[in-house]
């Protein structure tokens, strides 16, 4: 895995930012991150899904949620498909510790 780019790292903008409101008292939802990625992204299409109850049982079912995020965006234009992933990540992550257990990610420039 290579770093970023530097146009890739200005594109990132602020790095770990906290979710804007109340967003983090409680565990996330798909709207919490919706509205996270939202204000990060602009995006001109978003998606988030819960997909927990596909993992029932599972062990990560008892570390925290599932989802998978489609975001289309252009903050992602001309940025590779691990530097996107990165951008998505940073957005959320401050849950990932305490909260987002697995994470599914297709992020696209429009």
């Amino acid at each position: 895995m290579t770093a970023p780019t530097n146009s890739e790292q200005d594109q990132a903008g602020s790095r770990h930012a906290a979710p804007p409101g109340e967003a983090l008292a409680t565990a996330p939802t798909a709207a919490a991150l919706e509205e996270v990625l939202t204000a990060a992204f602009a995006p001109v299409a978003l998606e988030v899904v819960d997909d927990s109850h596909l993992h029932a049982g599972h062990a990560g079912a008892r570390e925290g949620r599932h989802f998978t995020v489609r975001i289309r965006s252009a903050r992602f234009t001309g940025l590779s498909r691990v530097a996107r992933h990165r951008l998505v990540y940073d957005a959320l992550a401050v849950w990932m510790p305490r909260g987002i257990h697995a994470l599914a990610i297709d992020a696209q420039s429009p």
